[in-house]
C-alpha cells in the first residue's frame, strides 16, 4: 500500500503545482473507515486551507485527475474533508501474486553496515530459580531482538548474570551451615531450584535471629546489623572479594548449579544468548571507573570512605558508587559492565537494557553517570521498561508464598493446556506422543501470547486458564486457525495456484490483503517503539478476518477456477504471515491441531 501512497503523493504534488501554483509533497492518507465506500482516503484539510475554492469542487477535480493518471484506482467520493479512493482489484490480486513467491515478505534483511544493536534480557540472581517476572522479561526482549532483526538491524542478543554479591552468599551459608553436601543429583533437584532452597532456608534463619535478638533488647535496625547468619555471610563476601580459595571453590560449584538449571528454563521458554557478562568479572572494572571519577573530581568521598556522585543538578539525587568498606553496589557493577560491553563490541551504535519498572531511576542515574564520565555512546541507551506479572490470588504460590516459579508456571500451562483441549475434543485423533509435544505448543505459546499482546508498560493480571482459550484474542486462537489453514492447503496441489487472476473480490478477501499489506508498516512500528504488543494485535485481526473469510466463502468447493486459485493463494499468504508474526514473537505453530 506503501507504494501506491507515494505513486498518488506524486500525483496530487503535480496537479497543485501545475493548477494552483502550490508546492506540497507531504500527504495524510488513512485507510478508509468501514462505514464508507473506498479503501484510501486522502485527508483534505491541510490542502483546502491554503485554496481559495470550493472544497466539493476541489476534491472533484483531485479525484478526477487521479483516475486519469492513475489506473489502480477506478472511482472516488467526497465526504466533507476527505477524498475516499476506491481502488481497483487488480491492485491487491497483483499483490497477492507478488508476495506468494516471498516467504519473508515484510523482512528487511541487516547487512554488515545496518546498525548493531545490542540488547540485554533475563539478567538474573544466581541465588533463585528464574520467576513469573524473568518469563515477561525474556518474552519481551528475546521478540524484541527478533523484531529488530527483521526490520534490518544487526542483533547482539545478552544477559548480565548477578552471580555475586550478598544475595549469592546468603545461599551460600545456608548451604554450608545446613546442606550436608546435597546435590542437584542427591536431591533430585535442578540446580537453581537447589540453590533456591537455601535462600529460603537463610531468610527464615535469618528472621528466627532477629527476633531473637529483638527479645533480648535490640531494636530491630540493630537485630538487623546483628544477626549472626547476615554477619557470616558479609564476612563471606569479604573473603570472595578478596579471593579466598575456598569461598571461590563453593560460589564456583554453587553458581555451576544454577547455570545448568537455567539453561533447562531456557531452553522451555525457546530463548537464547549470543553473549554472557558476569558480575564478578566487571565489577573491579567498575570500581577502576570510580577510581577515574574520583581523580576528575567527579565524584567524591565521605569521610567514612564511601564513594557517591551528585546528580542534583540533572534533576536526580546523591547516589553511592561505593561502600564505607571498599565493596561494589549494583551501579558499580552496572558502570563497569556496559564499558565492557562497548570496549568488546565496538560497531555497537545503541544498547537496550529490558528490565522491570521497578529500576526506572536506577537506568537514569546510571545513564547520567556514564554522561558526566563523557561517554559519547551515553545517549544511545534505552532502558525498556516494563510493568509487573501478577496472578489471580491463591494460584501457583512459589515455595516461598510470594513469587512464582517460572518452571511451575510451565508446567502449569502445559497441563492447563492438556485439560482445556481435551475438553473441547480438539486433538483427539492424535496419538500420545503428539499430544504431548501439542501440549507443550498450546502451553507455552498461550503464556507467550498473553504476556506480549499487553503493552509492555502496563502491568498484567495473568490467568493460566483464560490464556488457552481457544476463541478470543489468544495464543491457540492463532495457533488454531494456522493448523486449520495447513489442514486446507494440504488437500490442494500445486496446480491449483494459477500464475494470474482475472476475478472480482469479495470485499472479505480484500480485507485480508489490506492486513496483509500493513505487515511490513507494523514490524516498524512494532520496532519503532520496542513493542511486540503491536505485532500481536495485528497477528489477531489477521486471524478474526480470515476465520470470517473461511467460515462465509467457499473455497476448496468454488467451481470458478481462477477464484478457487486466489482464494487459496490468500489462505496462504496468510499462513506465511502468521508463521513470520509468530516466529517473531517466539511462538511455535502446530501443523495439526
Amino acid at each position: 500500500m506503501k507504494n501506491l501512497e507515494d505513486s498518488l503523493s506524486k500525483i496530487v504534488s503535480n496537479f497543485l503545482e501545475n493548477h494552483y501554483e502550490l508546492l506540497i509533497d507531504n500527504f495524510e492518507f488513512q485507510l478508509t473507515k468501514k462505514n464508507f465506500e473506498g479503501d484510501l482516503t486522502l485527508v483534505l484539510f491541510p490542502i483546502i486551507k491554503r485554496i481559495k475554492i470550493n472544497p466539493q469542487e476541489f476534491a472533484n477535480k483531485l479525484g478526477s485527475y487521479i483516475i486519469d493518471i492513475n489506473q489502480n484506482i477506478k472511482k472516488f467520493n467526497v465526504v466533507g474533508g476527505f477524498l475516499n479512493l476506491v481502488i481497483n482489484d487488480s491492485f491487491y490480486v497483483e499483490f497477492i501474486e507478488k508476495i506468494d513467491k516471498n516467504i519473508e515478505y515484510g523482512h528487511k534483511e541487516p547487512s554488515s553496515a545496518s546498525p548493531t544493536i545490542m540488547i540485554e534480557y533475563s539478567s538474573p540472581n544466581t541465588n533463585k530459580p528464574l520467576h513469573l517476572g524473568h518469563i515477561r522479561n525474556n518474552l519481551l526482549g528475546f521478540s524484541i531482538s527478533r523484531i529488530l532483526k527483521a526490520t534490518g538491524n544487526n542483533i547482539i542478543k545478552t544477559q548480565i548474570i548477578n552471580d555475586r554479591g550478598i544475595h549469592i552468599c546468603k545461599s551460600m551459608v545456608a548451604w554450608y551451615n545446613f546442606g550436608n553436601n546435597e546435590t542437584p543429583e542427591s536431591s533430585g533437584l535442578k540446580g537453581d531450584q537447589l540453590v533456591g532452597k537455601y535462600y529460603v532456608i537463610f531468610e527464615k534463619k535469618f528472621n528466627e535471629e532477629i527476633k531473637s535478638l529483638q527479645k533480648d533488647g535490640y531494636d530491630k535496625e540493630n537485630a538487623i546489623k546483628n544477626a549472626p547468619i547476615m554477619i557470616q555471610a558479609r564476612e563471606m563476601l569479604k573473603k570472595w572479594e578478596s579471593n579466598d580459595s575456598k569461598i571461590r571453590s563453593l560460589w564456583k560449584k554453587m553458581n555451576g548449579w544454577v547455570y545448568d538449571g537455567f539453561a533447562i528454563t531456557y531452553n522451555d521458554l525457546g530463548v537464547d544468548f549470543d553473549s554472557y557478562y558476569y558480575e564478578s568479572e566487571t565489577y573491579l572494572l567498575g570500581k577502576k571507573i570510580i577510581d577515574q571519577g574520583l581523580n576528575k573530581e567527579i565524584f567524591y568521598s565521605k569521610p567514612d570512605g564511601s564513594v557517591w556522585v551528585d546528580l542534583r543538578n540533572e534533576g536526580l539525587d546523591e547516589k553511592i558508587l561505593l561502600r564505607s568498606d571498599g565493596t561494589a553496589v549494583y551501579m558499580t557493577q552496572d558502570l563497569g559492565t556496559v564499558i565492557k560491553r562497548f570496549e568488546d563490541f565496538p560497531q555497537i551504535d545503541s544498547l537496550i537494557y529490558t528490565v522491570g519498572n521497578e529500576q526506572d531511576y536506577h537506568f537514569k542515574v546510571l545513564f547520567a553517570i556514564l554522561k558526566k564520565l563523557g561517554y559519547s555512546w551515553a545517549d544511545n541507551l534505552y532502558h525498556l521498561s516494563y510493568g509487573m506479572v501478577d496472578l489471580p490470588d491463591g494460584k501457583m504460590k512459589s515455595r516461598e508464598g510470594k513469587v512464582v516459579d517460572a518452571d511451575n508456571l510451565i508446567i502449569e500451562m502445559r497441563k492447563t493446556a492438556k485439560k482445556i483441549s481435551e475438553k473441547q475434543g480438539k486433538i483427539n485423533d492424535l496419538d500420545n506422543k503428539q499430544k504431548e509435544n501439542l501440549h507443550n505448543v498450546i502451553g507455552l505459546g498461550a503464556l507467550k501470547y498473553f504476556i506480549l499482546k499487553v503493552d509492555h508498560r502496563k502491568r498484567i493480571l495473568f490467568n493460566p486458564e483464560e490464556s488457552v482459550d481457544f476463541e478470543g484474542n489468544t495464543g491457540p486462537f492463532i495457533q488454531y486457525a494456522y493448523a486449520r489453514i495447513k489442514s486446507l492447503l494440504s488437500k490442494v496441489s500445486d496446480n491449483d495456484f494459477l500464475k494470474k487472476h482475472n476475478v472480482s473480490l469479495d470485499i472479505k478477501e480484500k480485507e485480508i490483503i489490506k492486513q496483509i499489506m500493513t505487515y511490513p508498516d507494523v514490524l516498524n512500528s512494532s520496532a519503532k517503539n520496542y513493542s511486540p504488543a503491536i505485532l500481536a494485535n495485528y497477528l489477531y485481526e489477521l486471524v478474526r478476518l480470515y476465520n470470517s473469510f473461511y467460515q462465509n466463502i467457499n473455497i476448496l468447493n468454488e467451481p470458478n477456477k481462477e477464484a478457487k486459485s486466489i482464494r487459496l493463494s490468500i489462505s496462504r499468504s496468510v499462513s506465511r504471515n502468521i508463521f513470520s508474526a509468530s516466529s517473531l514473537l517466539g511462538i511455535d505453530l502446530p501443523e495439526k491441531m
